[in-house]
Parts: structure tokens; C-alpha cells; sequence
């Protein structure tokens, strides 16, 4: 069984669209079957085309495509809306959405702003619907195994944790030509207060939390705009106080020339540390204090269940950034569909980012640029 899927934004030259539209059909558990892929109805008709979908399923806006989908038999209308438009159209179409019964894909940061990711927490709970907020990184089964490493006590108590999220390709004023990728990014009016932190940063800060199990409780930030009349910032380092007296060091720049998306996670307990980098996305370092480093590979039989549930091809073959992508459609789906036959999703499945996810990364870009604007050494990390 095929969940029906529509998507919001995602039409001729977005690049994210194309990802989430091949992430949700790799599984084979969704049917793409209706969007409004733009806000210029040629646009969105164009691409309506090109996917191959009926004309009557191709709107002209986010809100004709809600409202005629939702008045469809219930055989019919989709059962799940993506939506990849840039941050300041995420709340309105999902709150929207779920306010006429449809589950919900969301890519990050969840809203705008702190106060409409609070606002969608209260819709989300009142309409009784699901959401899937795609923060991709969190489905890495490499990753997924340094969770597991870590939460069943294997390396002892957390006491350190550095991750760093390196671009270049921000380097020069690339807004002021004709990408739209870095016009929009850097454009306070779409993106939010936040540029480099908000983009990426906020991609680094859920990676600690989730693999360490976690929390920041208290941060100093260094925000910096390197290029020049760029109105948001492109680079920023972040002290952290964790839960559990735990500290941590957050790097987000999109201005170190030569780098591509080699983020990169080092957490170190009482009894050893792990090593994950997206450049080797297959390999987890487990480097033990009393004896020879571990090489941990994906898909071997000596995995925990989760990184297991989340591999899918031999060992030896490479799995990437559209197979972690994919789990987080995946486990979403398995999770919809279990409900819908009335019984609860397996605990695998169930793992994927969502609302708590949504609302701790809004709370860090305002207190992340908050502590950058502030003289105070410390700032509380609070939601």
C-alpha cells in the first residue's frame, strides 16, 4: 500500500525538492499525485507536467491545493503533504494542512521563528496528525549506531562533544548573481534572523543532541558575517554547557573555500570516543581509552538493530545522503501506515525528527544569535 503524497514548493530549480521527491520514492511507499510546486502557477503546472501528475492535481497555490484535496473521497485526496518551500512559507501551509487532516513533511528549520514553531506544536497536538520534520542527517545508520553506542552506557558518561559543519560554497557574494539557493539563504526576509546558523548550524546542533542523547542548557556564541554587505551571517563557533556536565564546541561556516558538506561529529566518554564524518558516511570510528580503535561498518551483522533497520545494501557498498533522506520518509510511512492498521510501529520505525526536534532548533537560532549580539560570556538555552 502506497501513501498518497503532495508537495508544497519544490518546482523548477529548487534543489531540495528533487531530493525530497527521491527520497519519499525509494521505498516504494508513497505516490506522488498532486503539488503546488510555486507560487507562479506556470511554474508549478510545468513541473505538474514534467512529474507526470494529472493537470486537476496541479495547483496554483499552497492553499487550493489543502482545501480541493481535502474535499477529494477519502480514497482519493492525499493522505501526507511535503512541504520544501524556503523558511518563511513553512508555517502557514503545514498549519493549514493539518488543520484539514493531513499528515505532514517539513523540511528545516521547522518555521520561521520561535513563536510559530510553538504555534504549530499547539496545531499539531489539537489535529491529531503526525509530522516529520527531515533533518537528513539523523538518518545515517552510522549515526544511528553511535546512538545506541552511547545510550546503552558502552562508552561511559558523555564528557565531550565537537561537531562541525564546514561550506565554501558562500565564500564570494554569490546572492547578489542569479543563485537562488544563496539569495534566498541570506535574505533575512525568507530565511529568519538566522543565515549560516539557521541553514546549517541548526543541521549540527540536532546532530548532537540526538546522538549524544544530550541537552544544551547553556551556550556562547561568535557570529560573524565574513563577506561583505551579506545581511545574515555566514560563520559562527559556539561553546556548549550540555546536561550531565557535559561541554561541547558547534563550528557552522559556509565561508571556508574548498569545502563541500564534510560535517563531522567527535563525542567522547569516560571509556572512549566516536568518529563520524559524511565524507566517510559508511565508517564509525570507536576509539577505546584501554585498546585498538574499532572500524564499525554499514550494513554488518554486528550492528545494533536501529543501524541495521536503517542500512539497506551489502556491506561494501556505499550508502549516502538520499539513502538517510529516504529512511526519514521511510520510518514515517511505516509509521502511518502501522497506525492506520491499528496497531503501533516497531520502535525503528518510530525513530525519525519531529516536533520536539522543530521547536529546540528554532529555540537554538534565537539563542544562538542572541548570545552573538550579547556581551554576557554565557547565555541559558531555554524553551
Amino acid at each position: 500500500m502506497k501513501l498518497r503524497l503532495g508537495m508544497i514548493g519544490g518546482g523548477h530549480g529548487s534543489f531540495i525538492g528533487a531530493v525530497h521527491r527521491m527520497a519519499a520514492s525509494l521505498d516504494g511507499l508513497y505516490e506522488l499525485v498532486a503539488g503546488a510546486f510555486s507560487s507562479n502557477p506556470d511554474t508549478s503546472r510545468a513541473t505538474g507536467q514534467h512529474l507526470g501528475l494529472a493537470p486537476d492535481r496541479v495547483y496554483a497555490s499552497y492553499q487550493e491545493l489543502v482545501e480541493r484535496e481535502a474535499q477529494r473521497p477519502a480514497n482519493e485526496r492525499v493522505q501526507v503533504i511535503s512541504i520544501v518551500t524556503p523558511n518563511h512559507l513553512h508555517f502557514a501551509p503545514a498549519k493549514l494542512a493539518l488543520e484539514h487532516g493531513f499528515a505532514v513533511v517539513l523540511d528545516k528549520p521547522i518555521t520561521f521563528s520561535l513563536a510559530e514553531a510553538q504555534e504549530l506544536a499547539a496545531v499539531l497536538k489539537a489535529s491529531g496528525q503526525k509530522l516529520c520534520l527531515t533533518h537528513t542527517y539523523t538518518g545515517y545508520p552510522m549515526l544511528k549506531e553511535a546512538r545506541h553506542l552511547l545510550a546503552t552506557g558502552a562508552l561511559g558518561r558523555v564528557r565531550k562533544v565537537y561537531v562541525e559543519y564546514p561550506q565554501g560554497w558562500l565564500s564570494t557574494p554569490e546572492e547578489s548573481g542569479e543563485n537562488k539557493q544563496a539569495a534566498w539563504r541570506t535574505d533575512p526576509a525568507r530565511s529568519g534572523i538566522a543565515g549560516a546558523m539557521g541553514d546549517i548550524g541548526t543541521h549540527a546542533f540536532n546532530l548532537l543532541e540526538y546522538v549524544s542523547g544530550l541537552r544544551v542548557t547553556e551556550l556562547c556564541a561568535d557570529i560573524n558575517t565574513v563577506v561583505p554587505n551579506r545581511r545574515l551571517d555566514d560563520d559562527g563557533a559556539v561553546l556548549l554547557k550540555l546536561s550531565d556536565e557535559a561541554s561541547g564546541v558547534l563550528v557552522a561556516t559556509q565561508v571556508a573555500a574548498g569545502e563541500e558538506n564534510n560535517l563531522r561529529l567527535r563525542i567522547y566518554g569516560e571509556k572512549g570516543g566516536l568518529d563520524w564524518q559524511q565524507a566517510d558516511a559508511n565508517t564509525l570510528l570507536v576509539k577505546w581509552l584501554d585498546r585498538p580503535t574499532e572500524v564499525r561498518r554499514t550494513g554488518a551483522s554486528y550492528l545494533s538493530a536501529t543501524a541495521l533497520h536503517n542500512s539497506r545494501i551489502p556491506p561494501g557498498h556505499p550508502e549516502g545522503y538520499l539513502e538517510a533522506f529516504a529512511n526519514l520518509y521511510r520510518n514515517f510511512a511505516l509509521t502511518l501506515l502501522a497506525e492506520q492498521g491499528g496497531s503501533p510501529a516497531p520502535p525503528e520505525a518510530q525513530d525519525y525528527p519531529g516536533i520536539e526536534e522543530g521547536l529546540r532548533g528554532m529555540a537554538f537560532i534565537e539563542t544562538v544569535i542572541a548570545s552573538g549580539q550579547s556581551e554576557k560570556k554565557w547565555t541559558k538555552f531555554t524553551l
